[in-house]
């Protein structure tokens, strides 16, 4: 018995289906386009990170870093690990076409981090700090609540209770 004679011809495609097809495929070449650009600026962080630090060591006294010198340092670092935080974000939807939520927020937080670390307390307004400690609360809380709801899910194919 030949089965593809039993089979059903697909569904013809509407001018909708076609039409939205054209579209996922342009943003999926413009993702991939801001995964090109992404390298690019994570490049050049580096290269911004290696300057940084030539700078501070070359200047007079040589080899040797003052606090802000040490700031701006970990500040260019911090730089360049949240660019490949959103280029691993980037790479995620073009893998499974979806945003994981989790690292944007963990993208979200080391952008706060690094806003901390590099900040002046002595020449920053007190309602600012006050607002960063608020946003790191909120995305703490809410990467910490979805970090839960994970480890409460049971993994697919065992079902709930099941060792």
């Amino acid at each position: 018995m030949d089965h593809d004679k039993d089979a059903l011809p697909p569904p013809a495609l509407t001018r909708d289906d076609v039409f939205l097809a054209r579209c996922h495929g342009v943003i999926k070449m413009a993702v991939r386009f801001l995964a090109v650009l992404m390298t690019f600026v994570i490049c050049w962080g580096t290269l911004d990170v290696v300057w940084v630090m030539y700078r501070r060591m070359a200047a007079n006294p040589y080899f040797l870093l003052d606090i802000s010198d040490i700031l701006a340092t970990f500040g260019a670092f911090l730089a360049v690990l949240i660019a490949i935080e959103i280029f691993e974000n980037i790479v995620m939807y073009l893998r499974m076409e979806f945003i994981q939520v989790r690292l944007v927020l963990a993208t979200a937080l080391m952008a706060a981090a690094r806003k901390v670390i590099v900040l002046d307390f002595q020449e920053t307004d007190p309602q600012f700090v006050w607002a960063i400690a608020a946003v790191i609360l909120a995305l703490g809380v809410v990467y910490w609540l979805l970090s839960a709801k994970k480890a409460a899910a049971p993994a697919p194919g065992n079902p709930a209770g099941a060792p």
